[in-house]
């Protein structure tokens, strides 16, 4: 079996984030990167399915700058087989990623892609279900524990009113929640195996894909800083704030 895992540079989340004075992103000095919590989780189920299978093979594939080789190499301490890094200067669009992936995954041919639901840096949540539409894959989203066996692939999944099973035959799209598992820690070996470990890299030029994005990002500003609390003499007040302030009731 081979699993592709998409994954992504963010910030770290202890970062302290600041926005560019005039709105157009976010100020990178003194930033620290690594895989978005969420890609990482997929990293550890795509290693723990190796695990049960050692034939299986864990490819894992970014898109964008070179600086990215970085969080792929991470990867590949933690254990994957090999990495692609699809290369890109300009910011492009969650539309624009999908189709990059899903010609990655035509070339690849995996039985199995694992993702994060989302990315901590913008949360769109958009990515696993585009490509599985793109690819004409079955999907299951938000997945907490995932089986596979006899050329299918079981997810339970949390929902409003409980648990949901989803199966389907693969190839599919799985994409993964909090809950699927606690990632694991590279070792000093995998660290210097990974060094060894085949990192691909692919002018995204040379795809012949069109990338005009769907999507434009005008401006980013900071959230309003909270007001401090306030303490009301009566219930009655509190109401007449809750009305005449809040607009609330």
């Amino acid at each position: 079996m081979k699993i592709l895992v998409p994954i992504k540079r963010v910030p770290d989340p202890a970062t302290t984030i600041r926005v560019l004075a005039d709105g157009s992103g976010i100020a990178t000095d003194n930033v620290k990167w690594v895989i978005n919590p969420f890609d990482e989780i997929a990293v550890e189920e795509a290693l723990r399915v190796k695990e049960k299978q050692p034939a299986s093979e864990v490819v894992v594939v970014a898109v964008g700058e070179p600086a990215w080789q970085e969080q792929l190499r991470t990867a590949l301490a933690m254990g994957a087989d090999r990495a692609v890094l699809v290369r890109i200067s300009p910011p492009v669009d969650t539309g624009a990623v999908a189709r990059i992936l899903a010609r990655v995954a035509a070339d690849e041919k995996p039985d199995l892609i694992i993702l994060g639901k989302q990315a901590i840096d913008d949360d769109s949540n958009q990515i696993g279900q585009m490509l599985a539409e793109l690819l004409g894959w079955p999907q299951a989203t938000f997945a907490s524990k995932v089986e596979l066996a006899d050329g299918r692939c079981t997810v339970v999944r949390e929902v409003d009113g409980g648990l949901e099973t989803l199966s389907f035959p693969l190839p599919g799209v799985i994409t993964t929640d909090l809950r699927l598992n606690e990632p694991r820690y590279a070792s000093l070996p995998g660290i210097m195996k990974a060094r060894k470990k085949e990192l691909k890299e692919i002018p995204v030029e040379t795809l012949g894909l069109n990338l005009a994005p769907l999507l434009k990002v005008r401006r980013l500003a900071s959230p309003s800083k909270r007001q401090a609390g306030r303490k009301v003499a009566s219930a009655a007040e509190l109401v007449s704030l809750l009305h005449s302030e809040a607009k609330v009731l």
